[in-house]
Formats: structure tokens, C-alpha cells, sequence
């Protein structure tokens, strides 16, 4: 039993933090499909994303500092803040890279790995208002892990693919490679978050 208040501010400042990350993932998807000027104007409005990202993070850093009672552990709210902010961070990476590379032809298997994004990110931004009362999240968490599997065969079989394909082009394998691997960077960040809410449930339960 609590005896003390729980200052909710924090799960406003994470709801937030979820709603940027379904934006970069949706601009991410749009991006994909875009000509090169398109891309050059999505991939800005990824990094205005990221910054309000990063203001979120901020937010909920400053406000730790000020404030002594918190509704869960200082270190699992702290943790939670940066897990999210990584999601966006290698979001906005992976579009930055389409862009500074100029690759015209990415593989199919590239928007199957973004569509597993956005749906982390919707699933990431409907869970972040239940910690308030640590309600239906294990649904949240099985799903998040069960698409970072899929995420996972994805990457390998892109990977694979792209050594088939691009034997003869190092340059361009390496660029691809780099923006995969972002992409599977992200996968792995929105599962730390599932794992990180599990956690932190457990401790509340």
C-alpha cells in the first residue's frame, strides 16, 4: 500500500515520448517510398521528431532530478526514458543514411522491417498509458518480443541477400548493410522497452 502521492507526470512525459516514436516510424515508412527531394523533406521532419524526442527525454531526466517521490524506481523510469529515445534515435538514423547515401533501390525486405516498426511503435505507445495502473501489458510485452523475432529472420535473411546480390559492389553492400543493421538496432531498442515495462510490472504486481 502506498502512503505516499504518486506524482503522474511521469506517465504523460512517457505517453509523449511513445506518440514521437509512432510519428518517426510512420515518416520512416513514408520516406521508403519517396523520390530523392521527398526523402531530403521526410527525412527533416524525422529529425524535428527526434529532437521533440530528445526534449521528452529531458523532460523526464529534469524532472527525476527535482522531485523525490516517483510512481515506480528512479532507475526503471530513467531507463524507460532512454529505451524509447533509442527507438527514435535509430529511426532517424536509418532515414539519415537513405538520404546521405542516396540510395534510389532499397530491397523489398526493408519496408517489411519498417512495418515492423510502426507496429512496435503503436503497440509501445498504447502500452505507455497503462502504467498508471500496470493493466494489460503482458499482451504488450509478448507481442513486442514475438516481432522482434521477426525482425530478427528479417535481418538475416536481408543480410544474406544482399551478399547474393551486391557481391560485385562492396560500396553499395556497405551502405545497405549499415542502414539494415539501424533498422535492426531499432527492433532490438523497442524490445529493451517491452522487457524494461515487464520488469518494471513485476516489481509493481
Amino acid at each position: 500500500m502506498r502512503l505516499t502521492p504518486r506524482d503522474t507526470t511521469y506517465f504523460d512525459l512517457l505517453a509523449a515520448s511513445a506518440q514521437h516514436l509512432v510519428r518517426g516510424a510512420s515518416l520512416l515508412a513514408e520516406l521508403l517510398g519517396a523520390d530523392r527531394p521527398g526523402r531530403e523533406k521526410l527525412a527533416e521532419e524525422m529529425h524535428d521528431v527526434e529532437h521533440l524526442a530528445d526534449d521528452a527525454t529531458h523532460s523526464i531526466m529534469r524532472r527525476l532530478n527535482q522531485t523525490f517521490v516517483t510512481p515506480f524506481d528512479r532507475e526503471d523510469i530513467s531507463g524507460l526514458a532512454s529505451a524509447l529515445d533509442d527507438c527514435m534515435d535509430e529511426m532517424d538514423e536509418a532515414a539519415d543514411l537513405i538520404v546521405l547515401y542516396k540510395v534510389d533501390a532499397l530491397p523489398d525486405r526493408v519496408s517489411e522491417q519498417v512495418q515492423v516498426l510502426q507496429r512496435c511503435a503503436e503497440l509501445t505507445a498504447e502500452a505507455m498509458p497503462r502504467l498508471r495502473s500496470m493493466d494489460k501489458l503482458a499482451d504488450y510485452w509478448v507481442e513486442v518480443n514475438r516481432l522482434e523475432n521477426q525482425a530478427d529472420k528479417l535481418h538475416r535473411k536481408l543480410i544474406a541477400q544482399l551478399f547474393d546480390d551486391l557481391a560485385g559492389d562492396p560500396v553499395q553492400l556497405m551502405k545497405l548493410k549499415e542502414i539494415v543493421e539501424c533498422l535492426e538496432n531499432a527492433a532490438d531498442s523497442f524490445e529493451k522497452v517491452a522487457n524494461m515495462v515487464e520488469t518494471i510490472a513485476l516489481k509493481e504486481s
